[in-house]
């Protein structure tokens, strides 16, 4: 359906063009009517299949990656353009960010790892551009945005943050630093390694013919399942589905 808009649009633009040269008398392309595209609904992953995917990914390298794209949606583009200062983590106040010790007691607020807030900022995405691997913005302006991060996600990046540290250190001098969250040896990492990782993880999870990007909408589905269970009983549930169990693009 998307090929029929975009066909239409591109012939209704081209007769407009010759109707204003008056090489035709008007646009019939403007009497035809193009539905608008049907997106197929619930393509993402349950809960269960969500955290088979984690536990097949628990020992890789990108664990940390598949946490964010399951839990807040992003897409490959922008993991991979992600960076470390477009993340922010708050130290925890009540145990003054040391990793949750208390007298030598968990911090209730932080869960041992020494933050109680965070957010992520999504500013750039990784594209290939004229063969090149570039930097540019996000999709629409709408994609650049700040999202609050869950608690798996923070303890998921302070446990990425100390291995890479382990990494840079073991590949120095031949790390090149840019600054991002999942580089290779430092410098942009090729979308076809994580399609690679993509493929290791949805085997071992049993998912064969899931998408990577079924995981954004999965991301919704997940969120429905937190909010649903506080949902006050003034709104249907079945509105709440419809209106929130697809992410679009």
């Amino acid at each position: 359906m998307r090929m029929v808009q975009f066909i239409h649009a591109v012939l209704r633009n081209a007769l407009e063009n010759a109707v204003r040269e008056e090489i035709i008398p008007r646009n019939v392309a403007k009497l035809v009517r193009v539905g608008a595209p049907k997106y197929k609904v619930n393509r993402g992953l349950t809960v269960d299949q969500a955290r088979a995917v984690l536990q097949a990914a628990r020992g890789e390298r990108l664990y940390v990656l598949y946490v964010l794209a399951l839990c807040l949606g992003l897409r490959c583009g922008e993991l991979l353009g992600l960076r470390r200062q477009d993340i922010t983590l708050v130290p925890c106040r009540a145990c003054d960010g040391e990793d949750g010790e208390i007298g030598g007691a968990d911090c209730e607020v932080c869960a041992g790892n020494g933050v109680e807030s965070g957010t992520l900022e999504v500013v750039q995405t990784l594209q290939r551009v004229g063969g090149a691997l570039r930097f540019v913005r996000p999709k629409t302006e709408g994609s650049e945005r700040t999202i609050p991060l869950p608690a798996l996600c923070i303890t998921a990046l302070c446990e990425h943050r100390i291995r890479q540290q382990a990494e840079r250190a073991d590949a120095w001098p031949d790390w090149q630093d840019h600054g991002l969250v999942f580089p290779r040896v430092g410098t942009p990492m090729e979308p076809d390694n994580l399609r690679r990782s993509w493929g290791r993880i949805r085997r071992a999870a049993g998912l064969e013919g899931v998408r990577f990007h079924d995981m954004r909408h999965t991301c919704v589905s997940l969120r429905f399942t937190w909010v649903s269970r506080r949902m006050s009983s003034a709104r249907s549930p079945g509105t709440a589905i419809s209106l929130h169990s697809h992410v679009p693009g």
